[in-house]
């Protein structure tokens, strides 16, 4: 092979290089790219000009304006009692503002009678759910917003009476 072919290859390939390190370099510059994570706290996105806020109740809000509120109720609650069940969260969130009607509870025991590994709890509002979870197959405490489901209630399953 003729040397100035050797030297035009090695020039366009010395010329790629270059160019592919600066444009790397350049990349580099504009910083990682974001990446979608998850959260404990899933809540989907709502219309409200509303910001959520850990402030107080949000009466005749929506679910996702009372969340931060529901969210700094049930750990209070959890703070106060780290072992507390299914009754705690729901006298937690009605002395909190939250309308026990629009509530429901799972049971805290099993079938046969052992502690459940983890119960849910949720209020209704509007056409949304405030769902919270506690247990160790919960991995400790996690809430959501979601949509009412289409048999009205927001837990799907058993639930227990709230008749205290």
């Amino acid at each position: 092979m003729p040397s100035s072919v050797i030297r035009r290859a090695g020039a366009s390939a010395l010329g790629l290089v270059a160019g592919l390190t600066i444009a790397l370099a350049l990349a580099g510059c504009t910083g990682p790219t974001p990446q979608a994570t998850a959260s404990r706290t899933a809540t989907p996105a709502a219309t409200s000009t509303a910001t959520p806020t850990a402030a107080g109740l949000v009466p005749g809000g929506t679910a996702q304006e009372n969340l931060a509120y529901f969210n700094t109720v049930n750990q209070a609650t959890l703070a106060a009692n780290p072992n507390a069940q299914g009754r705690d969260f729901i006298d937690a969130l009605v002395a909190a503002g939250f309308t026990k009607a629009d509530m429901q509870v799972t049971v805290d025991t099993t079938t046969i009678g052992l502690k459940a590994n983890s119960i849910q709890f949720s209020v209704r509002m509007g056409d949304s759910c405030l769902i919270g979870q506690n247990g160790a197959d919960a991995g400790g405490y996690s809430s959501m917003v979601t949509p009412v489901l289409s048999t009205g209630s927001c837990l799907i399953g058993q639930t227990r009476p709230i008749d205290w």
